[in-house]
């Protein structure tokens, strides 16, 4: 299986490089130069396995060459085996026909572990097979750095550097980061917006030559294929947990850097009978915009309650437009340098009507957002994320107008992560840590605030990295 940039100018890789390059040389992202293809009598066939077989059966096409099969199962279940769920990815019945697809049973409560437990392991088994070390760098809204964290931290052969938002991400989720004990974790608090910390990251993949002369720059970010492949598995397993076959089946995703939707739209593309992807967005709504009016522009980042939404630049989208355009390198390119000079781009007519062929969009206020947990508590006794939230409200919105159509809304977060949305809607004694996190907010923290420099970040980084030798 090979690898290539969305941009073009970049060489084809294959997957073990991928992985480690994360950001093409060009500045394009990694795809698959080829799709696996499942027909619907394989993917009925996939029922009665559990996730990680259904794991290795779909991940196994995409690591062909690159790991056999029995590292790659090895992989899987030391991935999944400290999730707190039987199932690992449970089904929850809402309504009629619409479904909440639990992502949040990982060691961190939140949709990313089941990426990020994976790429941990598998990072330390590239890098200890090339004899190499390595220096993982990555910016987060929230929940991306502590499922990092979780699953790198036990790399022997990787120091980790996450960059998040100063005072723009939950404490819980602040806390699940700094209070990690382990001499290779590094903390950076960035007095700016994750787009600013995305930024910053981008542009040390652009140029590492702060790094020390024996060290290779990592991403964890969804920029990294490997994180992309891990989650399409669990569009499939929903599906085929609800026993979709000859039957369409839709998505409601809450999203920011558009990686979990871009991994539902790829599943779709391998054979899943997908009827329709709903992006579900807070205030800071680049892709509802896009979606429904073909304005993909920049617009200053608003804080919310739902704050690992809270990206303007979703880098993942340039995933999508690369299929849009019929994997024209040249275009994307093209697009992509006058968005970064102008801070806009619009999609040609063919472009948008492929793209509205498949999605649909909706956008929620913090106020809206708060009618939704408070009601379905309500009515159910279920208590959503606000992440999560919003996409029950956006697969709801679609449904009234599909109502025979199963859906199925993405929670991507534990409650208990985000109190202050729970308190706001009226149910905080409802948003309880689970006992492994009991003392959370009791544990000392370590992590620097830094400004938003990327000379200076970059600085600390190689003092850190020359302090440990």
């Amino acid at each position: 299986m090979q690898y290539i940039s969305t941009r073009g100018s970049a060489p084809a890789l294959d997957f073990e490089s991928a992985v480690l390059a994360g950001l093409a040389s060009d500045g394009g992202l990694y795809v698959p130069a080829e799709l696996p293809q499942f027909d619907r009598a394989t993917i009925a066939s996939f029922a009665g396995m559990n996730y990680p077989q259904l794991a290795f059966a779909v991940m196994r096409p995409f690591v062909a060459g690159a790991l056999n099969d029995a590292e790659l199962r090895c992989l899987i279940e030391a991935s999944y085996a400290d999730f707190r769920h039987p199932a690992t990815a449970p089904l929850v019945q809402l309504d009629h026909n619409l479904w909440l697809l639990e992502l949040f049973h990982g060691p961190t409560l939140a949709f990313k572990d089941f990426a990020l437990q994976f790429l941990g392991r598998l990072l330390d088994l590239i890098l200890q097979r090339r004899g190499q070390r390595a220096v993982i760098m990555g910016a987060t809204s929230g929940d991306t750095g502590s499922a990092a964290i979780e699953g790198c931290r036990r790399c022997a052969n990787a120091d980790i550097f996450i960059l998040h938002p100063h005072q723009r991400i939950s404490a819980v989720q602040r806390r699940q980061m700094t209070t990690v004990r382990a001499d290779n974790v590094h903390n950076i608090a960035v007095r700016g917006s994750f787009d600013d910390c995305q930024n910053i990251v981008k542009a040390s993949f652009a140029d590492s030559s702060f790094l020390p002369a024996d060290r290779q720059l990592v991403a964890v970010n969804s920029i990294n294929w490997a994180r992309i492949m891990a989650q399409i598995v669990y569009y499939f397993y929903a599906a085929v947990a609800l026993g979709v076959g000859q039957r369409e089946i839709a998505f409601a995703v809450p999203t920011g850097n558009f990686g979990d939707m871009f991994a539902g739209y790829l599943a779709h593309r391998m054979g899943l009978p997908v009827a329709r992807l709903v992006v579900a967005t807070n205030a800071n709504d680049i892709l509802h915009r896009c979606f429904s009016a073909n304005d993909y522009s920049l617009q200053p980042p608003e804080p919310t309650l739902s704050p690992s939404m809270d990206i303007m630049i979703s880098s993942n989208f340039e995933r999508l437009l690369f299929d849009l355009y019929d994997r024209d390198a040249v275009k994307v390119a093209d697009l992509m340098a006058g968005f970064k000079r102008d801070g806009k781009l619009s999609l040609s007519d063919t472009a948008m009507h492929r793209l509205r062929a498949l999605f649909a969009s909706q956008r929620l206020a913090d106020s809206e957002m708060l009618e939704v947990i408070a009601e379905q508590h309500r009515q159910t006794g279920y208590l959503l994320d606000p992440h999560s939230a919003i996409g029950v409200a956006a697969g709801r919105h679609y449904q009234a107008q599909a109502v025979d159509l199963p859906m199925v809304c993405l929670a991507t977060a534990h409650p208990a992560k985000f109190p202050q949305a729970a308190a706001e809607a009226g149910l905080a004694e409802a948003a309880a840590l689970p006992p492994h996190l009991s003392d959370l907010l009791e544990r000392a923290e370590r992590y620097e605030v830094l400004d938003c420099d990327t000379a200076q970040i970059q600085a600390y980084i190689a003092e850190r990295l020359c302090a440990a030798v």
